[in-house]
């Protein structure tokens, strides 16, 4: 006899219908299962056994025959455990093959029956809706997350017997609540109060998040770069929704999230300057997420910019540019999203000081050397650099410039302004822009565009340079709440660029 159950395989963040196969025919009794499944599916023939055995069901003796098609579809992972159970008690007459035809499975079986969760079962419910499925039976501590999928009946289940129990009717399917809402930016996020002494660097912050530009901060050691860095989550807008679920998809994937609720905060992701370019913007055998994925829709900080190796530096040219990354790997093309903030610090020379510090005793090849580790087309996709000095003792000793609530009031509301500019473009902010909407959203009036001009023909300015400079001018005038761009703006938005100590214009 004949049965077919429907799962899924992850590739990447893809998804792709799998039909399982299996036929019981007479014979010496055998248990194969065939299209190029890997370790763990070939595995599965004695966890499925075992459990069938241990969760009272009879397993037959007989020749058994489990196919994953499409057969050509290279395949991995644990969660066909319970699709190749399902099928052989169908094959075998033990559930009903009517029961199976609208719906799909996915999870792992242990030896006593009871199902395990697997990653990736937010990206399997989208799959089944996709593919226009009626529902989806999957381990019940992922259920809720499979659930925040529309019109697709989740089943969570805990043991092999309790899924068969529902395909036979015996009980009813128990659907899950949904997942609880997004909350707000928790308090115990570090906040901008903590800052003493530092105006400029939180005003490059700001506008930093309330258009989603790449920044650099360049200072010596100690001066509070990183712990500026720290602090920009906390002024970021809160995730929409539809932001919640991509990013809880990409984390539930790569195992960084398994469970019923949705991401709270918007990703923060420091990897440690000896990642390698695979690490940082994904890669492998089995093409995976990286660093810059994982901080889709949030924030990705590299401290120590000039102690990563080149090639990983190199890599997160096409992440920054096109918000995506598409890593190939045989005859199969993953692609990951990257919709990043990129924020990052350096020292301006090795010992940290900077050619114009008494304290520097770096030579001038040792100065070339460091410079030469950052690429200048890599710098160009920074927006803004701020030059990070040692504050004095007086405003140590003061009182906060703002706080993180103010600012993140701010932002809000300059997001907002950008969503229902860009409304119907796929777009969310300011910094995402093409060419061609920056031409229509950045208004310049005659000084402005008289000011841009001339840092364009000084060279100061490359082709992509100037309309970055277009995309953090529109951003201060949306936090001025201004239909247009002053002439004023142009000028921080191009002292922005990293003129030296430029950062102090907008003081």
């Amino acid at each position: 006899m004949l049965a077919r159950v429907t799962t899924f395989s992850i590739r990447g963040l893809d998804v792709r219908p799998v039909s399982v196969e299996v036929d019981i025919s007479r014979g010496l009794p055998a248990f194969t299962i065939v299209g190029l499944g890997d370790t763990a599916i070939r595995e599965a023939r004695e966890r499925v056994r075992t459990a069938l055995q241990n969760s009272g069901f009879e397993f037959p003796l007989s020749r058994i025959v489990a196919n994953l098609a499409p057969a050509h579809l290279r395949k991995g992972g644990s969660g066909f455990d319970l699709a190749i159970a399902c099928g052989v008690l169908a094959a075998s007459g033990q559930v009903p093959l009517a029961a199976l035809e609208r719906r799909a499975v996915f999870g792992e079986l242990s030896l006593t029956g009871a199902l395990r969760p697997c990653h990736g079962t937010l990206a399997v419910a989208q799959g089944a809706r996709a593919a226009g499925l009626d529902g989806l039976f999957v381990a019940r501590e992922t259920a809720a997350e499979a659930a925040l999928v529309d019109e697709l009946e989740v089943a969570g289940a805990g043991t092999l017997r309790d899924v068969v129990e529902i395909l036979d009717g015996t009980t009813g399917v128990h659907v899950p609540d949904d997942a609880l809402p997004v909350a707000p930016v928790p308090s115990a996020e570090p906040d901008l109060s903590d800052v003493r002494g530092h105006a400029a660097p939180i005003e490059a912050l700001r506008i930093a998040a309330a258009g989603g530009h790449n920044l650099l901060l360049r200072g010596a050691p100690g001066t509070g770069k990183t712990m500026l860095a720290r602090r920009l989550p906390g002024i970021l807008p809160p995730l929409s929704r539809q932001e919640a679920i991509d990013v809880t998809r990409i984390h539930s994937v790569t195992g960084l999230h398994r469970g019923g609720r949705l991401v709270e905060r918007r990703p923060f992701r420091a990897p440690h300057h000896t990642i390698s370019a695979p690490g940082l913007v994904g890669g492998g055998s089995r093409p995976t997420p990286g660093e810059a994925s994982l901080a889709h829709h949030g924030v990705l900080f590299l401290d120590e910019l000039s102690e990563f190796t080149r090639s990983a530096l190199e890599a997160l040219r096409q992440p920054l540019e096109d918000g995506r990354v598409a890593i190939v790997r045989g005859q199969h093309t993953a692609v990951f999203p990257t919709r990043f903030a990129l924020v990052a610090a350096t020292n301006p020379c090795p010992c940290g000081f900077g050619p114009g510090s008494p304290r520097c005793r770096c030579s001038e090849s040792d100065h070339s050397r460091h410079a030469r580790r950052l690429s200048g087309p890599l710098i160009d996709r920074l927006d803004l650099v701020v030059d990070v000095e040692k504050p004095d003792a007086a405003s140590l000793a003061g009182p906060p410039a703002t706080d993180s609530a103010t600012v993140r009031a701010q932002v809000t509301e300059a997001r907002e302004r950008q969503a229902a500019r860009l409304i119907g473009t796929g777009m969310a902010s300011n910094a995402q822009m093409d060419a061609a909407l920056v031409r229509r959203h950045a208004r310049l009036g005659s000084a402005a565009q008289r000011a841009l001009d001339a840092a364009y023909n000084d060279g100061r300015l490359s082709a992509r340079g100037r309309d970055r400079v277009l995309k953090v001018a529109r951003t201060l005038a949306d936090l001025g709440g201004r239909a247009d761009v002053s002439v004023e703006e142009m000028h921080v938005a191009i002292s922005l660029r990293g003129e030296p100590h430029g950062a102090e214009r907008i003081a």
